[in-house]
């Protein structure tokens, strides 16, 4: 059994044993070294695990739980903290999914707190006279940026479920602002990378850059003073600060002098929402995942529906038949994802019909067992009837049975690239999540259609997907991922690799990587998929593309016996997992 898997039923130790009793020499213990363990090694903790993206912020939510806090007031405390220290992707210019499994209440929550289009936006403002998208008007300009979301959804999350104050859950991150933090390598690299595009803006270049222009190092100190005044208000006004107060005059401010849309009132109209999340069963599992307008849920259920026809286990992890039909299970989803999903609250999306085992059935019936399906044979099913690279996730759990997993973003990396001048914070590029012409593709790659056009105040389709699996009503796995058009599939495959390969939690994430969304028709593949497997897949009609790596799924798990174990993505340098 490779050290990937978790043991089920034999160790290294009874092992021994046995050939102790059998009259056996047992091997020296070098050798016996060699033989046990695993190769990822989890975090482990008996009240409480965090996982995020930045080593600053877990230390923060673990500090929470050790005080007594639960994982809401652990996860909003960390949400504002990315805010500070992670600025490429944590924000409180953009927006997100949040979801909130309570043990004792026997529920599951989905606050959704995504950007929403500006009151005068309207289908074809991304379009140059020739009716064709032009995409640096739904990236780099002011109008690129919806409503932001972030204050207010963490704030509702808050209030609703936490212990903190707001005040209490942002003086964290209010200190890291004021005070700065040391800047580690990933940090100084990505604005060394990002310069060109960041120092056109006057408010971005005056915060990301020294006073002369030059680059932070690693290891100097960073400090954003506007952001911390930002956040003061917000902590002694509360969150409609943000929307209705000094914060929103700032933000009005800049939208009129570089010709934006977004207004003073859409700002005082911004509300979260909370939806029902998606349910679907795997192999006995619950899985809850976020609700439209999230694909990511839809489709989470949908493979796992078609996958559970097949012998998973038994194929084998990241076997060329296993690949194969989790590429084709892809492809139709995406297709669908093409063709329906949208914001519920201004289209029927069909979510009855995508997430129904009847009709993963019809779907896995087109599937061959021995050959690629070309992507232009697929085309979005019937599932009537009807009912980013730079974002960031976290995962906490505490032992009163609250469990958290939130995914936000501005998009891009950095966002639009544009700081609110004074306000010391990016604004998102979510326009860009729209359709800005039906059948164009957006920076990912990702066809849309008519259900995700850009109409006012809609929010636009995302494919964060925040993931909670429940086992006999507890809760069990935590995960999710940053990663655009590869969020839905990073998830997947870590629920996958937990379910139906037994791994650990940090070999689930740690895992080799595949990902196939329709068009381009091609698998994309992390380095660490064997030779023999690629010629394999090959030889069966798939086109392969080995890229950079995908997502960064922090993630926990949470043992039968109640341990807490946390898998800290290694495809983000600052990522952690702290255990309580």
């Amino acid at each position: 059994m490779s050290s990937l898997f978790r043991p089920r039923a034999r160790c290294w130790l009874s092992i021994t044993l046995s050939t102790l009793y059998l009259g056996i020499a047992p091997l020296a213990q070098a050798d016996s070294a060699i033989l046990e363990g695993e190769r990822f090694h989890p975090q482990v903790g008996e009240h409480g695990m965090v996982a995020t993206s930045h080593y600053l912020a877990s230390q923060i939510a673990h500090d929470v739980l050790a005080k007594g806090g639960n994982a809401v007031d652990a996860a909003v405390t960390a949400g504002f903290a990315l805010a500070v220290t992670q600025p490429r992707s944590g924000n409180i210019g953009g927006g997100g999914f949040m979801l909130i499994s309570d043990e004792q209440r026997d529920e599951v929550i989905a606050i959704d707190y995504r950007e929403k289009a500006p009151a005068a936006a309207y289908t074809t403002m991304f379009q140059n006279d020739q009716g064709e998208a032009v995409p640096k008007l739904s990236r780099f300009t002011h109008n690129a940026a919806g409503v932001p979301g972030t204050v207010a959804g963490l704030a509702l999350a808050l209030d609703k479920y936490g212990t903190l104050s707001l005040a209490e859950a942002l003086a964290p991150a209010i200190k890291l602002a004021e005070e700065g933090f040391e800047v580690p390598p990933r940090f100084a690299e990505g604005l060394a990378q990002a310069k060109d595009r960041l120092e056109q803006w006057d408010a971005t270049r005056k915060v990301f850059y020294k006073p002369d222009g030059s680059n932070y190092q690693a290891g100097e100190l960073f400090r954003q003073p506007d952001l911390a005044a930002t956040l003061k208000r917000i902590a002694a006004q509360g969150p409609r600060e943000f929307y209705e107060g000094e914060t929103a005059r700032l933000i009005s401010a800049e939208m009129q002098r570089h010709g934006g849309l977004m207004t003073a009132q859409d700002l005082a109209d911004y509300q979260p929402t909370i939806r029902k999340p998606v349910h679907g069963n795997y192999r006995g599992y619950d899985v809850y995942a976020m609700s439209p307008p999230s694909s990511g849920g839809a489709h989470i259920v949908q493979m796992l529906n078609i996958l559970e026809g097949y012998d998973i286990h038994a194929m084998g992890f990241n076997s060329a038949r296993t690949i194969h039909l989790m590429a084709e299970a892809m492809q139709r989803a995406y297709a669908d994802r093409a063709e329906y999903l949208g914001d519920p609250d201004f289209v029927d999306v069909p979510l009855a019909g995508l997430t129904s085992p009847a009709y993963a059935a019809e779907l896995r019936g087109e599937i061959p067992l021995d050959h690629a399906t070309p992507s232009a044979e697929i085309a979005a099913g019937n599932p009537l009837p009807y009912e980013s690279n730079e974002t960031t996730h976290f995962s906490i759990a505490d032992d009163s049975g609250l469990a958290v997993s939130n995914t936000y973003t501005i998009n891009f990396s950095y966002g639009s690239g544009i700081v609110v001048d004074g306000a010391g914070f990016l604004l998102n590029n979510e326009m860009d999540d729209f359709s800005a012409k039906p059948g164009a593709p957006n920076a990912y790659g990702l066809i849309g259609g008519e259900a995700n056009k850009i109409e006012p105040r809609k929010r636009m389709l995302s494919s964060m997907t925040p993931t909670i699996v429940k086992k006999d009503g507890k809760n069990f796995l935590i995960t999710g991922s940053p990663g655009g058009s590869r969020i839905i599939t990073t998830t997947l495959q870590v629920v996958m690799n937990v379910i139906d390969h037994g791994m650990n939690i940090q070999s689930a994430v740690s895992a080799p990587r595949i990902h196939h969304q329709w068009l381009p028709d091609e698998i994309r593949i992390e380095d660490g998929i064997s030779p023999d497997t690629q010629a394999l897949l090959e030889a069966m009609g798939h086109t392969l593309s080995q890229q950079e790596a995908m997502g960064a799924a922090q993630s926990i798990l949470i043992e039968p016996d109640g341990t807490f174990t946390g898998g800290a993505d290694p495809r983000r340098s600052t990522s952690s997992a702290m255990g309580l």
